[in-house]
């Protein structure tokens, strides 16, 4: 999956309201621990929470991009106020779009 298409951005947002933040950006802002935390998250779900703390150096969009980089196929869902939807389909068998 190359894209996300808008319909498929909404059901996503919608499956997301619900859950709590996963993985927590402090003062240190992007680290190798917070990088291996999302990867860990993604090995048991498709769908995850980032939240920024006040302290975080750098805002939640930057965050969200760098923290996709790294994986493969996975996409920024949606950025507000200092939290950020993450989605990566499972490689195997997506569950939450098909």
């Amino acid at each position: 999956m190359t894209r996300l298409t808008s319909k498929q951005r909404a059901e996503l947002r919608r499956l997301a309201h619900s859950l709590k933040p996963t993985v927590l950006v402090g003062g240190d802002g992007v680290t190798d621990p917070v990088a291996q935390s999302v990867r860990e998250a993604f090995n048991t779900r498709e769908l995850i929470k980032i939240k920024a703390l006040d302290s975080a150096p750098s805002t939640i969009r930057e965050i969200a991009d760098t923290l996709t980089e790294g994986l493969d196929d996975a996409h920024t869902v949606q950025t507000i106020g200092r939290t950020a939807v993450l989605y990566r389909p499972d490689p195997d068998e997506p569950v939450l779009l098909r």
